[in-house]
């Protein structure tokens, strides 16, 4: 004979203090639970309004440069320290934190282009339109911690000359390299005075250079005359050219997946590219209404960040088509650089108002150390939004943005540019004869050719 009983031990619904919560068994049966589907939507969709209500992105200002923020670089060394260079020459550094400078960097007679720091982060490397390249040592992060280097200046360890001004510069991932852009590809090495090697393709000038996160010996270049290059420095010669209809400024690789690069274009949208496969993008990110002037990968590679001309930061994720975020405000002006955090909690951008602002990368996050209650609570928020996305009340929530009314009437404006080119070429394909007119998808239009 079989007799089934409900057996309960004392301890597992004893609570062992006073604050502790009362232990509540739940039966999933959902024969008992009739109503759980509109109880979950309804949940799903309170929490899409909270997310807005607590969406409070900004977090604050930077401000000491006298002039428009050029160009940006992080420190892989010290997760609170980003460099900025300015249009008048000045490089900073600053605690993110505490939101200061913690050091300068006074020598370049004319407007910084390009930073970068070194992989032990011990080196900044600077370029200019002064035509020259200064080596910078940069103060530990035990020293930074303890305040006494406040607002300090620090002289150059070494300064190259060149013939051209550069405007741009990276250094490798892994390895002691560093490559400037300007009237060709110079590959430096910190101990030597001269490039251990150039490139050069074409007689336009390099605007932005990038090395392989993967691959310390391959780097990607963009120029003004609308091309995209890959290099392999273990051969002599360029590999690759990619010609495009409009100019790109800047390039970021998926730090993730190494052999795919995001390109930001001045044709208000930007292209992710495999690097084996040029002739085709593997995406096009749109929603920007003037040019994109700077990208930069979050360290997770599952989003990236854009700044733009017309004054506003955008979130992507590496595979949507359109934004998944966008943050304003009425004194941020053009934007010029942009860089995620290395622990992709925050984003900072550089603007021609001379403000550096710290923004949080998720808006409606809460910051500080949350409690494992209120954790759970923000992953079944999530999760019930990600269940109930496709429903039109939550989807409308989620996606609604207000934007500035010069952007809005920009976008509108494009919008309808847009769709009275595709009318055309639907009537042109119409009236011609039939295959004559072949249409191209969106990732083949805006490029040219490729040249290997």
């Amino acid at each position: 004979m079989k007799v089934k009983v409900i057996s309960r031990s004392t301890d597992e619904f004893t609570r062992e203090r006073g604050q502790d919560l009362q232990r509540v068994f739940h039966n999933f049966d959902p024969n008992l639970r009739t109503q759980e589907k509109a109880v979950e939507y309804q949940r799903a969709l309170n929490a899409a309004k909270l997310d807005k209500i607590f969406a409070r992105p900004f977090i604050g200002a930077m401000d000491g440069h006298i002039d428009a923020v050029s160009c940006m670089a992080k420190n892989p060394n010290y997760l609170k320290g980003i460099f900025s260079g300015s249009m008048d020459g000045d490089i900073r550094l600053w605690d993110i934190a505490n939101r200061r400078t913690v050091c300068r960097f006074p020598g370049h007679q004319g407007a910084v282009k390009g930073l970068t720091a070194s992989t032990d982060g011990r080196t900044l490397v600077s370029c200019g339109t002064d035509c020259t390249v200064r080596l910078w040592n940069v103060p530990v992060a035990t020293i930074m911690e303890s305040g006494n280097l406040s607002d300090c200046s620090s002289e150059p360890q070494a300064v190259y000359m060149g013939e051209n001004a550069y405007w741009a510069v990276d250094h490798q991932w892994s390895g002691d390299l560093f490559a400037t852009a300007g009237a060709q590809v110079d590959i430096w090495n910190h101990n030597r005075s001269q490039p251990v090697s150039s490139f050069k393709w074409g007689t336009d000038s390099v605007i932005s250079v990038r090395f392989n996160p993967g691959e310390p010996n391959l780097l990607a270049t963009s120029a003004s005359d609308r091309s995209i290059m890959l290099y392999d420095l273990r051969v002599s010669s360029p590999a690759r050219k990619l010609i495009m209809r409009t100019k790109t400024n800047c390039i970021s690789w998926n730090p993730m997946e190494p052999m795919n690069f995001t390109a930001a274009n001045e044709d208000c949208n930007c292209y992710s590219y495999d690097a084996r496969k040029l002739d085709e993008a593997k995406c096009v990110h749109k929603d920007h209404v003037s040019a994109v002037m700077d990208i930069d990968f979050s360290p997770t590679g599952r989003e990236f960040v854009t700044g733009s001309y017309d004054r506003t930061v955008k979130f992507f994720q590496y595979n949507g088509g359109h934004s998944r975020e966008i943050y304003h405000t009425k004194r941020m002006q053009r934007v010029f650089c942009v860089k995620f955090s290395c622990d992709a909690s925050y984003v900072i951008s550089g603007s021609d108002d001379t403000n550096l602002r710290l923004w949080k990368a998720k808006a409606s996050e809460q910051l500080g150390v949350l409690l494992p209650r209120e954790q759970r609570r923000h992953e079944y928020n999530e999760a019930l939004k990600k269940r109930y996305k496709h429903l039109p009340e939550v989807k409308r929530i989620v996606r609604h943005r207000h934007l500035p009314k010069p952007i809005y009437k920009a976008g509108v404006l494009r919008r309808v540019m847009i769709e009275a080119e595709r009318r055309k070429d639907h009537r042109r394909k119409a009236h011609s004869a039939p295959g004559s007119i072949v249409s191209e998808p969106m990732r083949k239009r805006r490029i040219i050719k490729e040249v290997e």
